[in-house]
């Protein structure tokens, strides 16, 4: 429950509000409940509201994010359009410089591809953190493009790509679900196993 502790006067109808929903988050009551609206208010003991920290999640997972891989060609590692950023495709390159390499369903197991999804996702949330200075800032992630690059007769994309969506989920908790496409190719750039673009809504 969050409630009002006292109304803001004449003309302010909502003297108290009450939020029954026990999967929001901070910063979703701090959007619900704004003082001009109706006074000061106090969460109940009885909510277990749980607090959004990206930053603090990735520790806990024992993440230390590398220096975002620079573009290869003629583009930029993000571009910002009002409270969205799009991200440019990153796959899985290590910090040490290599890549997981290589063809899905060929020379290439989906453990290994999860792995590479996976570590194409650590490479985007570098750059996101280069970009904001700060993950909590991310509000939602709206929508993941992955590419696999796949044998012909290879259909498990979507496992390979688990890899990504399982950390972003982690780190980002329900504000990291998101619409995603996981699609084969017939050949990545440097043969990386995968590529994956990303697009965010951010707040100020």
């Amino acid at each position: 429950m969050v409630k009002a502790n006292q109304s803001l006067g004449k003309g302010h109808r909502f003297r108290n509000i009450t939020i029954n929903s026990s999967s929001l988050e901070w910063h979703d009551v701090e959007s619900y409940v704004t003082n001009d609206r109706i006074g000061s208010f106090s969460i109940t003991s009885k909510n277990k509201y749980k607090k959004y920290d990206p930053e603090n999640k990735l520790r806990e997972l024992g993440i230390e994010l590398p220096k975002p891989p620079n573009p290869v060609a003629n583009y930029v590692n993000g571009v910002r359009s009002g409270n969205l950023i799009f991200l440019a495709g990153k796959g899985p390159k290590r910090p040490d410089g290599s890549e997981i390499t290589g063809k899905l369903g060929a020379d290439v197991s989906i453990d290994t591809g999860y792995e590479a999804a996976r570590l194409a996702a650590i490479n985007q949330l570098a750059v996101l953190k280069e970009m904001l200075g700060n993950l909590n800032r991310v509000k939602r992630v709206v929508k993941v493009l992955s590419m696999v690059n796949s044998d012909p007769t290879f259909i498990d994309q979507p496992k390979v790509i688990n890899g990504f969506s399982d950390l972003i989920v982690d780190v980002f908790g329900d504000r990291g679900l998101h619409a995603r496409s996981a699609v084969g190719m017939a050949s990545l750039p440097r043969e990386q196993a995968v590529e994956v673009e990303m697009i965010v809504e951010i707040r100020d």
